[in-house]
């Protein structure tokens, strides 16, 4: 009987134990209170149709909280609190929709009950998203990706053969309502309807029952904003960069989508190499190197960004450029590398204690030489910006931009 007893309070002491740590493993869900929404606007409904359009290219400048609050207010905001009415239509008010909101602080879902968001991650999935859609430049440069995600089995038992064209049109209402009010707020939004429905549903984690209807990049058009300058361009306009490539087999998208960004931005681009003439990238598209490597002057150019592929190996050791990124480091210009660049920096020694990135093969000689070494697709620290590879480009081009502004 002894022997049971303390078998007994040994079991329960373990489970006590089990239970605690299963407790421990849960992270605390942040809950973000927003605004009230604003129920009187200076744009007529017919300004609003008249106005809006769809913009593909946006500028740097993050989407507000007080933004996203009438965002998803205006997509399933609660208008009618006694019934629980909404601000889109929604057969038999059963409301199969979900709206959630990826931003560089991360991922939240709407509550409309309270209008509040609810953080389910922290990371910024944009560039994930990115990679699994057809406008990946809008979708990964856009302020605010909005995900409209569905449930038919809500309206199955009600709408049987008719519930999935039915959550269709309550999505094409919800889509409108939040284009018009992104038109209200002076902000551009454009709707992504060709995606990898299964990445898109594992990158933002939804619940089984859940699918992804509609991506909605909302933000600030490209040469517009509210802290930019006159031009739009956030101070960049006219800054000089140097994108440096190897003689050959570069990685395309990381040039011309980081060089897409900055043309965008008005800063002057050239390319460089340590021949010029017409390159070959790795995925056969082609680039004309305009400078010759040796002749390359940093006091020319406000930023030098060296891009990855196979044909950067040239470079891990290369005198020149070794004194060339320290001299940038010493005067405090913009320095970039993406892919497996970084380690052009790391042979270089400017990237003790600095937090970087880059393509995971490079990891080990990031944090040999020192580096603060993180999974992030972007790292920008002082005037060093790093970037892991293809999907990060234009995350990438965007960062070096509002160094380059001096945000």
């Amino acid at each position: 009987m002894k022997r049971l007893t303390i078998l007994a309070i040994v079991l329960a002491c373990f489970a006590t134990l089990c239970l605690g740590r299963s407790r421990t493993r849960i992270a605390p869900q942040m809950i973000i209170q927003l605004t009230d929404p604003s129920l009187e606007g200076t744009v007529s409904l017919e300004e609003a149709l008249a106005k809006r359009r769809s913009v593909r290219q946006f500028s740097s400048e993050p989407v507000k909280r007080s933004q996203i609050s009438q965002l998803a207010w205006a997509g399933q905001g609660i208008t009618e609190p006694q019934r629980g009415l909404r601000t889109a239509p929604s057969a038999g008010a059963i409301y199969p929709i979900e709206l959630l909101f990826a931003t560089q602080e991360g991922l939240f879902v709407y509550r409309p009950a309270d209008h509040s968001l609810l953080q389910t991650g922290n990371q910024d999935i944009r560039n994930m998203l990115a990679a699994a859609a057809s406008m990946d430049e809008s979708v990964a440069g856009a302020g605010c990706d909005i995900i409209v995600a569905g449930s038919v089995r809500k309206l199955t038992d009600q709408y049987k053969d008719n519930a999935r064209r039915y959550m269709h049109m309550e999505a094409g209402h919800i889509a409108q309502n939040i284009q018009l009010q992104a038109v209200c707020l002076d902000l551009g939004s454009v709707t992504v309807g060709g995606f990898d429905s299964k990445e898109v549903r594992k990158v933002c984690r939804l619940r089984r029952d859940l699918e992804p209807l509609y991506i909605i990049c909302v933000g600030y058009p490209a040469g517009q904003g509210t802290t930019e300058t006159a031009d739009g361009q956030a101070g960049a306009a006219g800054k000089k960069a140097a994108l440096i490539i190897g003689s050959q087999n570069f990685r395309d998208e990381e040039l011309f989508e980081t060089k897409r960004v900055l043309d965008a931005a008005l800063v002057q681009t050239v390319i460089a190499s340590t021949r010029t003439g017409m390159i070959q990238g790795v995925l056969g598209n082609v680039a004309e190197a305009t400078i010759p490597l040796n002749r390359l002057n940093v006091d020319d150019y406000d930023a030098i960004i060296f891009i990855g592929g196979p044909g950067a190996a040239e470079y891990a050791n290369n005198p020149t450029v070794m004194n060339m990124v320290r001299e940038m480091v010493r005067k405090g210009k913009v320095l970039g590398a993406i892919g497996v660049a970084p380690t052009i920096l790391a042979n270089a020694n400017v990237l003790a204690g600095i937090r970087a990135t880059s393509f995971l093969s490079e990891r080990d000689r990031l944090i040999q030489a020192g580096a603060i070494y993180t999974v992030f697709p972007v790292e920008r620290e002082r005037s060093i910006i790093t970037a892991t590879g293809p999907d990060a480009a234009v995350q990438f081009g965007r960062a070096i931009t509002e160094a380059l502004a001096g945000r």
